[in-house]
């Protein structure tokens, strides 16, 4: 587990780190709509979506990435006309109305949780492809650090309803690794911003990091899963491995409003 962590990272950060940094910003958008569209496959098969509906809940998610990219005023009404599309085609899918608030609510629920939510990452790369690369590093630094200071000297559990092998310490070091994730980057590429501003964004990144983890793994339990899927080997699906930064994104580009880096 720890050198597939290790390799992981040293072969997927530097491409990350080349495809933001020198391609334009379209290129990211199909990025993301890749592994939205992914993602949102694993969530609705979790919970048993399947057939013409879960593709109609694909193209939304899809649609709603394009559209923030390209007429971000219109976005609210193509999720709202995704809303009204997906119960009015759970209408004539199925005469049978059992389940139909379930199915209904949980595609639906998949499009704000997943592409709605990655969609603050396509505002960050248009202010600069830095802050992506800000973002994902310090996710990273978060999650490793969280995974290896709870292995080491966690032993307080966290919440152990949803993901038992979560411990408090953990949590520390996803704190403490947002914060040196940050700083690396403040100390490579983003000289300008001020060490308060730096540990303030690590701080933001560590925490909603581990708060998106948390919600996956509460999703999960729901479903009855133990990973979004086997997609990737040895590491589950897509979605296990977007689950802190889907959090930690929008939180991040809030963040950066607030205290005045990007606008």
């Amino acid at each position: 587990m720890h050198l597939k962590r290790l390799v992981m990272a040293c072969l997927l950060l530097p491409v990350l780190y080349t495809y933001v940094m020198y391609l334009p910003p379209e290129y990211f958008l199909f990025l993301m709509t890749l592994f939205s569209t992914i993602g949102l496959a694993e969530f609705y098969t979790m919970y048993k979506l399947k057939g013409l509906f879960l593709y109609s809940g694909l193209f939304w998610g899809a649609a709603l990435l394009i559209v923030f990219f390209t007429v971000p005023a219109l976005f609210l009404q193509v999720l709202l006309c995704a809303a009204l599309a997906t119960m009015a085609l759970r209408l004539f899918l199925k005469r049978d109305p059992g389940g139909s608030i379930s199915a209904v609510s949980a595609a639906v629920f998949g499009l704000v949780y997943i592409p709605s939510l990655l969609s603050f990452q396509l505002s960050l790369v248009k202010a600069g492809p830095v802050w992506i690369v800000l973002l994902y590093t310090s996710v990273w630094a978060a999650d490793s650090m969280a995974f290896y200071v709870g292995k080491g000297i966690g032993k307080r559990k966290l919440y152990p309803e949803i993901s038992p092998n979560k411990t408090v310490a953990g949590a520390a070091g996803s704190l403490l690794g947002g914060i040196i994730g940050a700083a690396f980057i403040k100390a490579t590429l983003l000289g300008q911003i001020s060490l308060p501003q730096t540990v303030i964004i690590g701080l933001a990144i560590g925490f909603s990091t581990m708060v998106g983890d948390l919600v996956e793994s509460m999703f999960k339990r729901d479903a009855g899963v133990k990973d979004s899927s086997h997609l990737v080997p040895g590491h589950g699906g897509v979605l296990d491995k977007l689950d802190g930064v889907i959090f930690a994104g929008p939180v991040f580009y809030w963040v950066c409003l607030t205290i005045g880096l990007i606008y």
